[in-house]
């Protein structure tokens, strides 16, 4: 028997999305019909119809159980401005960027929040319009909020029944999760939602899983990680795409949302932490937003033009390092030797990416400051012979700087194997390698990096490569046939001794395979023989390699 709405109560309450309808010249009013279900959400579907009176729209609800707009609907909703178009705007932005192949499988992350249950909606249109795949819908109970996190989790499962998706559910003990490895309540239910999104997707064979954040949280993320002191990586916010995760709604604002969901009648949860003030980010949204607003109006915008801003310029300012690091940089038994001088010789922007991409690698953390960066330039510049940082150690020799793992810390020989799928076009992340590789056809005259054969991040191969691709790390028996040995066979375990790449290092260097398990790249290594460009080809396939940093 379906829960009435009195099952809902307790902290969280279940409201009606509230807002203002769109004002366009010459439009007076909506017509907005009482609703028989204490729920709000359709049970089949009502009336249809569309009335002109004068130039007001008059209309019932209509909606079918997988929530595709009837014919009279959409014509209202043409003419008032909002719900047709926010839907071809998440449509464009898709397609714009990639996010998922043209009627792929999608699931949507909904916590029942007014923000995910508009992101629901969205995409039962667009799979009612065949643009994707609604593949179910994904909910993870943090056990935060008792009873009200179980309250969300049974409102979420009675939605997806209603639009007929399979529901997928996992519950997380986040405080346990979070006393077990020292980490705060946030990063550990981050933590916990990203792993439950991951196996959800594959429980479905989910290319994809949409996330329902929206320019706000870009601005939002963007001061947040301001004022902690980000860098350039940290500045550029949340990605359009990370791995499975994807963002269709970045350009959309909450207030449309709450628009769209009033225009349905629809309902949603109401989260009582999201008005806790002790939290940094509601700090941000209800009190240093609101203020930074009557400055400038625009503010949110700004803050997410600036972020995609920082995010180009830390890609270039990726890329120039990566290219820099292959000179300067050799592999050495638990670590890498700098040539000092050359280091020293980089204009500051790229020698200060290279330091920190030295200290991540060897380290195996993320968490590194703007200081030891610093330190490690000085050591560049004939500062101090030696330097100690967090898991490692620098020292200066003659005209190198060797940077090792410390004696007892961060053992890499641990870093466990790991296997990945990647779509065509698509991303995925490597957390094991501190990477994300992506893949995107592309033209071959368009201008990419022709050797191949180079220790890059970024190259070409043949397009005849069908997807989807494995990223995988490398197992004893492994080989190839590298560019430049004339289609000769040789063993990954020969390559590495002939680079210099240590045994622990080995474990974290990731390989891209095709559907039958061949080798096309060795990331930062070399390229396959099998899968070069060849002369006269049309369209190529490009493979990347980027550095995780603070990107979600």
């Amino acid at each position: 028997m379906s829960p009435t709405g009195s099952d809902f109560a307790g902290v969280a309450q279940l409201v009606r999305a509230r807002g203002s309808y769109p004002r366009r010249p010459g439009f007076k009013s909506l017509h907005r019909h009482h609703l028989s279900s204490p729920r709000g959400l359709p049970s089949g579907w009502n009336r249809a119809g569309c009335q002109e009176h004068g130039r007001a729209a008059v209309f019932d609800r209509g909606v079918t159980p997988r929530g595709v707009l009837l014919p009279g609907w959409q014509a209202a909703c043409r003419y008032s401005g909002l719900p047709v178009l926010l839907v071809e705007r998440v449509l464009a932005a898709i397609r714009q960027k990639a996010l998922i192949s043209y009627g792929g499988r999608l699931i949507a992350a909904v916590s029942g929040g007014g923000d995910s249950v508009a992101l629901l909606y969205l995409l039962a249109e667009l799979s009612g319009q065949g643009a994707i795949t609604l593949a179910g819908v994904a909910h993870l109970n943090h056990r935060l909020r008792r009873p009200d996190s179980d309250d969300d989790e049974r409102f979420c499962r009675e939605l997806a029944a209603r639009l007929g998706l399979p529901f997928i559910v996992e519950v997380v003990a986040v405080d346990e999760l979070a006393r077990a490895k020292r980490i705060s309540l946030e990063h550990a239910g981050h933590q916990a939602r990203y792993a439950f999104f991951d196996r959800a997707a594959v429980s479905v064979d989910a290319c994809g899983v949409a996330l329902g954040h929206t320019i706000d949280d870009q601005a939002e993320t963007f001061l947040l990680r301001l004022l902690r002191g980000a860098g350039a990586a940290g500045l550029s916010a949340m990605r359009h795409r990370s791995g499975r995760i994807i963002r269709p709604l970045l350009g959309v604002t909450r207030a449309e949302l709450r628009d769209y969901l009033a225009l349905r009648h629809a309902l949603f949860r109401d989260d009582e932490s999201n008005s806790d003030l002790t939290i940094a980010r509601n700090r941000i949204r209800h009190d240093l937003l609101p203020h930074l607003r009557r400055h400038s109006p625009r503010i949110v915008e700004v803050l997410a033009r600036e972020a995609e801003i920082a995010r180009a310029d830390g890609e270039w300012l990726a890329s120039i390092a990566n290219r820099q690091a292959v000179e300067l940089v050799n592999s050495v038994e638990g670590g890498v030797e700098i040539d000092a001088v050359g280091l020293a010789a980089l204009p500051v922007a790229v020698a200060r990416r290279v330091a920190r991409d030295m200290l991540v690698r060897v380290s195996c953390s993320e968490a590194v400051s703007f200081e030891q960066i610093e330190r490690l330039r000085q050591l560049a510049a004939d500062g101090p012979r030696r330097a100690d940082f967090r898991r490692c150690r620098a020292e200066r020799i003659a005209g190198s700087i060797r940077l090792v793992t410390r004696e007892g810390r961060g053992d890499r020989t641990s870093t466990p194997s790991f296997a990945y799928r990647l779509q065509v076009p698509g991303e995925v992340l490597v957390p094991e390698a501190g990477v994300a590789i992506s893949a995107q056809p592309a033209e071959a005259d368009r201008s990419f990096p022709p050797d191949l054969s180079a220790r890059s991040q970024v190259v070409t191969v043949a397009a005849s490569v069908a997807g989807p691709l494995t990223v995988r790390s490398w197992h004893p028996g492994d080989w190839f046939r590298p560019l430049g040995l004339d289609g000769h066979r040789k063993k990954l375990q020969d390559l590495f001794v002939d680079r210099k790449v240590n045994r622990a290092e080995r474990a974290r260097i990731p390989l891209v395979l095709d559907d039958l398990g061949h080798i096309i790249w060795v990331v930062g290594q070399s390229v396959s023989n099998d899968f070069r460009v060849t002369e006269g080809a049309v369209s190529v396939l490009v493979l990347k390699a980027r550095s995780l940093g603070d990107n979600l």
